[in-house]
């Protein structure tokens, strides 16, 4: 076998369906994740690792270190992307080409950071108090970076909670019922890119807007002094008189799927009596708007119902959202149905970039994993949004990764240069040009002289 620097043995390996094929391993020279040298392209032009290194602690005493915080966060983040979830996966990854290469520094010549180095890094220099709330607001500060540069008109956040399940006897591990598991239960903001505005670990026996505040508050500062118009979507689980308050205290427009009750239930008693005559074929809607108060509510606020009669279902399908938008009611429906791409983002997050895979015994470790999960699903965001090739603009993040991030890639090093020669199957070169091109237009002028 193969030693993962690449000096393999001489001994062919072929193989009986046909004999004139041969087997050869160089572990040091090819590469499956070629497409991390245009991530690395991208974070370049943003500064993004830039960011990560000012707002990080070094947490090293000592005067000899191999590797810098800037590389040993690239390579925290980056293998994430490329699919390796585990910092088991440095036992090979330190020895890959494109690794050594987007890591920098010593790992070019040498290796990148190996298993124990990583699982320090992670488990003692970002689980202190001040970088696991450094890395917290890591994502918002690279998005702040990337809208920017591409601009921005308005902003639509959706915030939603999810489960990662746990196995064994991990701290902060609890069963939810809803789940039916043992499990994690974080909660999400996204824009309406996509992009992971903030994210926040929680014991798995939480409420689902437990700890909105901590999550919501923040991302509503930085936008605060953004002359545009903001929106707020949840479902029924954050339908809460102090989250109406401070949407609108902050002024932002919102549409929140309202629990039914008896009182709101009369109030659209005219509308669940089947209508007359042979039902149709497909679907009939019916749209009701007013006012409406909670005991817990300081003030009456808005309420659209949808009605909506299927074919061959005794009663109808109703639903409730409290709202301060001006829109017809219609309208109003059909913005509130969109927060399901927030469930699509993380499903997403899920199956690319495995951020469910919280396995640390220690709660603040897995925090430390899980906000890096994060900033490596928006660097594949920004890419998704850099301005692809017609072919690649509609491909998913699970897509993204498997037909960009795992190009295959062999490098060939000279005195004077490094070529790293690209497979070409989903990607042809003149797609990766159009990207590279993409990305040098996000970078910053020149400083006048």
């Amino acid at each position: 076998m193969a030693h993962p620097s690449g000096a393999g043995s001489r001994d062919d390996l072929r193989l009986d369906f046909d004999r004139r094929v041969r087997l050869e391993f160089r572990g040091s020279q090819l590469s499956s994740d070629g497409g991390l040298l245009i991530v690395r392209e991208l974070d370049d032009a943003l500064g993004l690792s830039d960011l990560a290194t000012a707002a990080l602690t070094e947490h090293r005493t000592g005067a000899y270190r191999v590797h810098q915080i800037a590389g040993l966060f690239r390579q925290a983040v980056y293998g994430r992307l490329a699919g390796y979830e585990d910092v088991n996966d440095a036992e090979r990854l330190a020895h890959d080409p494109v690794m050594r290469q987007v890591v920098g520094a010593r790992a070019v010549d040498g290796q990148a950071a190996s298993t124990s180095q990583m699982s320090r890094f992670e488990t003692e220099g970002l689980a202190t108090e001040g970088n696991r709330a450094a890395l917290a607001d890591l994502s918002g500060q690279w998005i702040d970076r990337f809208l920017d540069r591409t601009g921005l008109k308005y902003v639509v956040l959706d915030m939603d909670s999810s489960v990662s399940p746990t196995y064994g006897n991990q701290e902060g591990t609890a069963w939810n019922g809803h789940f039916g598991c043992a499990c994690y239960h974080p909660l999400f903001l996204f824009n309406q890119f996509g992009m992971l505005e903030r994210c926040a670990l929680r014991p798995g026996n939480v409420h689902s807007a437990d700890g909105w505040k901590a999550v919501l508050e923040p991302v509503m500062r930085r936008y605060a002094g953004r002359d545009m118009l903001k929106f707020f979507r949840a479902d029924a689980a954050f339908a809460l008189p102090d989250l109406y308050k401070t949407l609108e205290a902050a002024g932002y427009f919102y549409a929140i799927r309202l629990p039914a009750n008896a009182v709101l239930q009369e109030r659209i008693a005219h509308r669940l009596k089947r209508p007359v005559g042979r039902p149709p074929k497909h679907v009939r809607r019916f749209y009701e708007d007013f006012d409406y108060r909670a005991n817990s509510w300081d003030k009456p606020r808005r309420v659209v119902a949808k009605i909506e009669w299927h074919p061959g279902e005794l009663f109808p399908r109703v639903g409730f959202v409290v709202t301060n938008l001006p829109m017809e009611p219609e309208w109003v429906s059909g913005f509130y149905n969109r927060r399901g791409t927030a469930e699509q983002h993380i499903r997403e997050g899920k199956y690319a970039i495995h951020w469910t895979r919280l396995s640390c015994r220690r709660f603040r470790d897995n925090e430390v994993r899980l906000q890096l999960h994060a900033l490596a699903y928006n660097l594949a965001m920004f890419l998704a949004h850099v301005g692809l090739p017609e072919p690649m603009a509609d491909w998913s993040l699970t897509s993204l990764q498997l037909k960009l991030i795992k190009i295959g890639a062999r490098v060939v090093r000279h005195a004077r240069a490094i070529t790293f020669q690209l497979a070409e199957v989903a990607v042809s070169g003149r797609m990766v040009r159009a990207i590279i091109a993409a990305i040098q237009r996000l970078r910053a002028p020149p400083a006048a002289t």
